[in-house]
């Protein structure tokens, strides 16, 4: 398994507004076409305004065909559009992680 690690950076006063939107509507696409979801993480300490989002996937040949799907779903472009219409997000940030060997679903 791989793991898309996701950081965005919201302006400050906007994450709570970003977090409802995301709760109501784009997390339940996102869950029906990505599958596994592992989290969504709020900062407390340290960079503020921060969140981290992390799925999970088989492979990156996995990822590609998932995301390709959500893509094209019109409900998701119709989350994304308001997600760019609120002028929230400052920054984002993706990474792919491998899991070392030891690592629990290695």
């Amino acid at each position: 398994m791989i793991i898309e690690h996701r950081t965005y950076t919201f302006r400050p006063g906007s994450v709570d507004g970003w977090l409802k939107k995301y709760e109501a509507e784009g997390l339940p696409i996102q869950k029906r076409h990505l599958n596994r979801f592992l989290g969504l993480y709020v900062s407390e300490i340290g960079r503020l305004h921060t969140t981290v989002l992390m799925w999970g996937y088989d492979s990156l040949a996995d990822r590609e065909a998932r995301r390709t799907a959500m893509y094209a779903d019109p409900e998701w472009q119709a989350f994304i559009a308001g997600v760019w219409a609120l002028d929230a997000i400052q920054s984002q940030d993706v990474m792919i992680m491998n899991p070392a060997p030891f690592s629990p679903g290695a």
